[in-house]
Order: C-alpha cells, then sequence, then structure tokens
C-alpha cells in the first residue's frame, strides 16, 4: 500500500509522519501532483494559518488537486479547516469539500482558554474511522477554531460549545484532534483509516 502526505507550508507534517513509520509505513511526503494521485491513502495534516496556507495551495496548483482526489483522504487539523468552505482565520475560501464554515472559539467565561489545547474526550458516530473506539475516548487537541456540528460531523467534543471533532464525506475524513498525538486511541485511527 503507498501512503502520501501533501507538502505544503504547514507544520507539525513530521510527527504524522513518523507516527506512520511506527506503524510499519513508509510515507512518501510529496506535492507532486502524480504521486499523489497514485497513492493508496493521502494523509492533508498540518498547523498554520488558513489565509496564508491556502494562498500556497493555490499558488502551487494542490487546491484543485486535492478536490479531485478519489482515493480515501484524511485532512488533520487545518487540514480539516481547509477542507471545508470558508475560514475566519484570514476571512479566506477553503477547498470547499464539506459545505460549512470555520468560526473562531469566543469563551464565554473566563476560565475558557484559547487555543483549545490538551486532552479532551471524543463522542463518536459507528464511521469506520471510529471502529473499535468507544465514546469518552480522550484525543489530543491545538486549536483556535473549529467546525460547527453539520450534516457531515461523525464525532463530537465540547469544548464552549460542541463542535465537530471528525468529519467525513464521500472518501474525505478529516479530524480536528491530533491522531498523531493521541496515543493508543489516535493510532487506532490511523490504523482504521489505513484499512479503509
Amino acid at each position: 500500500m503507498s501512503v502520501a502526505i501533501v507538502k505544503y507550508n504547514a507544520g507539525n507534517i513530521y510527527s504524522v509522519l513518523h507516527a506512520l513509520k511506527r506503524l510499519g509505513v513508509e510515507p512518501l511526503f510529496t506535492d507532486d501532483a502524480e504521486a499523489l494521485r497514485r497513492a493508496d491513502k493521502v494523509l492533508f495534516p498540518g498547523q498554520g494559518e488558513a489565509g496564508h496556507v491556502m494562498k500556497y495551495l493555490h499558488t502551487h496548483g494542490l487546491d484543485t488537486l486535492i478536490r479531485s482526489l478519489t482515493q480515501p483522504v484524511l485532512g488533520i487539523c487545518i487540514g480539516q479547516q481547509l477542507l471545508c468552505r470558508h475560514s475566519d482565520e484570514g476571512n479566506v475560501d477553503c477547498l470547499g469539500l464539506f459545505d460549512v464554515p470555520v468560526h473562531r472559539f469566543i469563551p464565554t467565561e473566563q476560565a475558557q482558554k484559547v487555543p483549545h489545547i490538551g486532552w479532551n474526550d471524543i463522542q463518536p458516530s459507528d464511521s469506520k474511522l471510529f471502529s473499535g473506539i468507544a465514546g469518552g475516548e480522550y484525543v489530543y487537541y491545538v486549536h483556535s477554531y473549529y467546525v460547527p456540528l453539520c450534516p457531515w460531523t461523525i464525532a463530537r467534543t465540547d469544548y464552549i460549545h460542541s463542535f465537530s471533532a471528525a468529519l467525513q464525506k464521500d472518501n474525505f475524513y478529516a479530524t480536528q484532534f491530533h491522531p498523531e498525538k493521541s496515543g493508543s486511541v489516535g493510532e487506532r485511527i490511523l490504523r482504521n483509516f489505513l484499512a479503509l
């Protein structure tokens, strides 16, 4: 099985690469269109600012390429947000694969810190991405922006209010949390994705 990670100007790529290697997968880290089209699975992870990242994707033709992929694709963190319609971060149009906006957390009390950093529980649906994972398992987050609950939500988390911890539509999957930093639960999610 060939696995590719989309190479673009975002941080946190190497933690995903190392997580896959721990699972016995040697991923290709590339921005080459043909290599990404040929891969059996594609991961679209990262951390960064939505406006800058979308500009990079557009300049390098990766926006059109990602939309055209037909194999299983997993967006992680900003990867999830960029798969949505529009982000408040940079007031930028994104890839539009999920027709839902991305908003910034607005604290309603002093104890609520933004960004949302650390471990929080998820309530997953019966999606294959969460096979073998019960509600209440903990995963690791680092984010200031979130995707509201929507028709494509396959897991939710509560912080300030409920939001989409994960999305799925057709061959596109996405998690707001970092499976590569989420211990055995995250490892199971990555294994489930690779088995799709």
